[in-house]
């Protein structure tokens, strides 16, 4: 797998010292796609458990198939904040979008480096909300879509902020912080970034919590008005600021 051509999550990972061999635990893992991720990267000598509250996430999350030479999945119903014993311990914890959604997040990085060994490290991506969306030409349908994302998470009771918060989170659990970054989603006039794609799947929750209604989003045509947009603007339009931190157990 070429890093440079790699996304973000996969850099992260990477970058990470995450590789063969490795056992790693995927918290708030949902449907499984950084799990199957994290098979490929270490190898059919490594291990990945995943694991979620959610019974209906898990069950898509087993209907995945690791590739040959990668690692076998194993999903486990859990709370990350009190997270099994007999899971055992691994050498590598890592989650995507979780603390956001955790009322005390260095509480639950601390509960989660119990199950790291020592030297162990643990990697997170979150997001930052309120530093798009951002551009120089009008996008108005684009930041209208993602307003309703923003207000979703909000509602959700999210931190909107939690890529921010990410060093002093890990720090406070008493991790070393190895390092911080973050990267803008950028859409081009000759790329998508699939905006369209993101309020299809988020759609139930944006309707129950009153973000929007159905009319009021029109998801059958939505992806054709956001590129008709796309291709009027010729702009650069940023619809998602994204941290990655990993930190090692001492």
């Amino acid at each position: 797998m070429a890093c440079a051509k790699a996304d973000f999550t996969t850099r992260l990972l990477l970058d990470a010292g995450i590789g063969p061999g490795m056992r790693v635990l995927d918290v708030g893992c949902g449907n499984g796609e950084v799990s199957l991720r994290l098979a490929e990267l270490v190898g059919e000598d490594g291990a990945v458990v995943g694991i979620d509250q959610s019974t209906a996430a898990l069950a898509s999350a087993q209907q995945r198939e690791a590739p040959t030479g990668a690692a076998s999945l194993l999903f486990v119903a859990a709370d990350l904040n009190a997270p099994p014993a007999s899971l055992g311990l691994f050498d590598a914890v890592v989650g995507r979008r979780v603390l956001m959604y955790q009322a005390d997040a260095p509480k639950a990085v601390r509960a989660l480096a119990r199950q790291l060994l020592p030297g162990g490290v643990m990697v997170f991506q979150e997001h930052d909300t309120t530093l798009a969306p951002a551009s120089l030409e009008p996008f108005p349908l684009h930041r209208k879509a993602t307003r309703w994302l923003q207000r979703m998470l909000a509602a959700e009771g999210a931190d909107l902020q939690c890529g921010f918060h990410l060093h002093a989170t890990l720090s406070q659990a008493g991790l070393k912080v190895q390092e911080l970054r973050a990267e803008c989603l950028v859409q081009t006039p000759d790329n998508d970034t699939g905006l369209a794609a993101i309020i299809r799947a988020c759609l139930p929750r944006i309707i129950a919590l009153g973000v929007a209604t159905p009319r009021q989003v029109g998801i059958d045509t939505l992806h054709a008005r956001l590129e008709a947009e796309r291709r009027q603007a010729q702009g650069i339009y940023i619809g998602d600021v994204m941290f990655g931190c990993w930190a090692r157990k001492p």
